[in-house]
């Protein structure tokens, strides 16, 4: 297993973090189209509607190509989510990494590096305006290259981030994902992030029955000895 460091974003680093950025969001694609085709709504769409256009036209043929472009239609449906998101972020925080993240001391973006190229993603911003308090900072775009998956970034990431809110006064950490994130939700969960709520983006998601989890995670004293995460084992 080769050797990472975590260090703050740069300016070089911008095209390793889209391009990691962007294929992350890629992967969920699957999944969700996995998901959909398991409503029971689908089921009765990939099933009653070609059965419905057969006994109106009598054609097996017209019935399989309406299949077809419903399953078209439902792969298209299962990616919008994740380009549509991608693409809001190129608009608004990913646009100017540096001004977002970097302008202010109470928000950053970091890096994890292996042989010289970035494998691992992972940022906070203050939950409203840094002058009114440091009551909440949000982790955002945890993401780590699929081929050094396994090896402790994801949980170094989030321990950075962790450590980052306490030392900077910060009482909470929170985080929205979706529920079709496995791995991550239940890495969050073993930090010790607790579920505060679920809510529907859009109504594509409402559609596809895809949630968004909302995660909260209340830090320890500031005099307590102990590093996020270290009680949890990891």
């Amino acid at each position: 297993m080769a050797p990472y460091q975590i260090r703050k974003y740069q300016e070089s680093d911008r095209p390793w973090v889209l391009d990691l950025f962007a294929r992350g969001m890629a992967e969920h694609a699957p999944t969700t189209f996995r998901h959909i085709l398991k409503l029971p709504r689908t089921l009765v769409l990939l099933l009653g509607g070609p059965l419905a256009l057969f006994v109106v036209s009598g054609s097996w043929l017209l019935a399989l190509m309406a299949g077809l472009t419903l399953l078209a239609a439902l792969r298209f449906l299962a990616k919008y989510p994740w380009t549509q998101y991608v693409s809001n972020c190129l608009r608004t925080d990913m646009r100017d990494i540096s001004k977002t993240y970097l302008s202010e001391p109470g928000s950053c973006f970091w890096v994890a590096e292996c042989e010289g190229r970035v494998v691992g993603t992972v940022g906070a911003l203050p939950v409203g305006e840094p002058t009114l308090g440091k009551e909440q900072v949000e982790l955002f775009h945890l993401s780590v290259a699929w081929e050094h998956r396994g090896q402790g970034i994801a949980k170094a990431l989030v321990r950075t981030v962790l450590q980052f809110a306490r030392d900077q006064g910060y009482r909470e950490v929170v985080l929205s994902t979706s529920m079709l994130q496995y791995s991550a939700l239940a890495l969050y969960q073993r930090f010790g992030f607790r579920k505060t709520g679920q809510y529907f983006p859009s109504m594509i998601n409402r559609l596809s029955a895809i949630h968004v989890v909302h995660l909260t995670y209340r830090l320890p004293s500031a005099h307590a000895s102990q590093a996020p995460g270290q009680m949890q084992g990891l």
